[in-house]
């Protein structure tokens, strides 16, 4: 009898045993609604899925009697510009000081050390700051996005250009290289995988700066809905919110990593 520790499971059973625990909380989640519904048709807490599906029907596809926009379509075109712009922002700000810090020891000793300290600070705590020097417009939302996340590309991209073997830099000295052309030419190539794999990774918190910016202060977006229909308990309204951004912040992974596959096959390989 096979151990079950030796046991490896098919691409069939794969994908069964994955949608195994969604199937599960989804039975869950629909034997504690009609539980709670019979008990209490008006219940706002586990709303049915067919209130829900009402729900998002209504934001989706029906105008607002308020501004004539499908709110569902326009909160989410409007958080994704700003986590675009906001990552964006963070990803060239990062690479930057990433890779001169890690590749030239000058700059290495000169900014580590603040890189370091402003890795530390918490940057919702920068918020009311924010809101006090650049309003409490986009730019702020913005900023908050790229000032949370620069700080963790920037050192490990820093790391990364550290872990370049040192050979490559000295033969491309030997053939005559200046210091711009070993960054450009040597560094820069093998580092643009590993920025991709660092926005991947800092996706989560992206989110969370978007979200909590949208709810303290906008006028649109997912975590601005999110918070709004908050005080009318609109449960029917925020779940499907909470899942929307979570199926977003999948695509937007997914498609980073088929984008570093397509652009960077060689690094891929290389991992695999």
């Amino acid at each position: 009898m096979k151990k079950l520790i030796n046991y490896k499971p098919n691409r069939t059973s794969n994908i069964l045993l994955g949608l195994l625990p969604f199937a599960v909380l989804i039975m869950v989640y629909m034997v504690s609604s009609d539980a709670r519904l019979a008990m209490n048709p008006d219940d706002k807490l586990l709303p049915a899925f067919s209130q829900m599906g009402e729900s998002m029907y209504r934001m989706a596809f029906e105008p607002s009697k308020r501004s004539g926009e499908l709110l569902f379509w326009q909160d989410t075109a409007s958080s994704l510009t700003r986590l675009a712009l906001g990552v964006l922002i963070a990803a060239i700000v990062g690479l930057f000081v990433g890779v001169l810090t890690g590749a030239l020891p000058i700059f290495s000793a000169g900014f580590s050390p603040l890189l370091t300290v402003v890795s530390l600070v918490p940057p919702l705590a920068l918020l009311p700051i924010l809101f006090i020097v650049v309003g409490l417009g986009e730019v702020s939302k913005i900023t908050l996005i790229a000032i949370g996340i620069t700080p963790f590309i920037a050192r490990d991209i820093q790391r990364r250009t550290q872990e370049i073997p040192a050979e490559q830099l000295v033969k491309a000295q030997t053939l005559g290289a200046s210091t711009s052309q070993i960054l450009v030419r040597v560094v820069l190539p093998q580092i643009m995988p590993k920025l991709i794999d660092a926005v991947r990774l800092s996706l989560g918190a992206g989110w969370l700066f978007l979200i909590a910016a949208e709810a303290i202060a906008s006028t649109d977006g997912l975590g601005y809905r999110i918070f709004l229909v908050r005080r009318y308990l609109s449960m029917d309204v925020i779940l499907p919110y909470v899942a929307w951004i979570t199926l977003l912040a999948f695509l937007v992974d997914y498609l980073l990593s088929k984008l570093n596959r397509r652009l960077f096959p060689w690094s891929v390989e290389a991992q695999s």
